[in-house]
């Protein structure tokens, strides 16, 4: 295998890996997302309920539905202290997908980067050889004129 296919398909690769961990990325930013709204869903509800339990402790509320609401609360709470856990162990994921994706997006800018000085190596020799021809067919013209030149001088002079 040449230099330019192992590049070639080096390059492919990266490319694939990269995309990869940028869906990857894209999932795990999308479930912190669900989980943030399920969290904010949680504490709005909690806010509500704790609203209402004030609107019934003014009026005067039986002590079953006290403890009731209380107990609530409580299992809100908790919901929401696992929703706040769920969230950072989510966000962790997100901030390592992230990383997984700038690397693979570092290695494959390395890989571009190799393939656009290859490419531009090859085109600067391309140039070169065919300012070598150019100037080669030059030199042989120019001395063909300067040979057929003398000739026509000898030849007039012989005359």
């Amino acid at each position: 295998m040449s230099s330019s296919n192992a590049l070639d398909t080096l390059t492919d690769l990266a490319r694939e890996a990269r995309d990869k961990a940028g869906q990857l990325l894209a999932s795990e930013r999308n479930n912190e997302q669900q989980i943030l709204a399920h969290h904010q869903m949680l504490v709005d509800y909690r806010a509500e309920y704790a609203v209402q339990l004030q609107q019934l402790m003014l009026q005067g509320i039986d002590p079953v539905t006290l403890y009731n609401y209380r107990q609530f609360l409580m299992s809100l709470d908790e919901s929401i202290q696992k929703a706040s856990h769920a969230l950072q162990q989510q966000s962790g994921l997100v901030d390592k997908s992230k990383l997984s994706w700038q690397q693979k997006q570092q290695k494959l800018t390395s890989f571009t980067t190799l393939n656009d000085r290859r490419t531009s190596a090859a085109q600067t020799a391309l140039a070169r050889k065919e300012q070598q021809q150019t100037d080669e067919f030059a030199n042989h013209r120019r001395a063909n004129s300067q040979t057929n030149h003398l000739r026509l001088i000898t030849s007039g002079e012989e005359d």
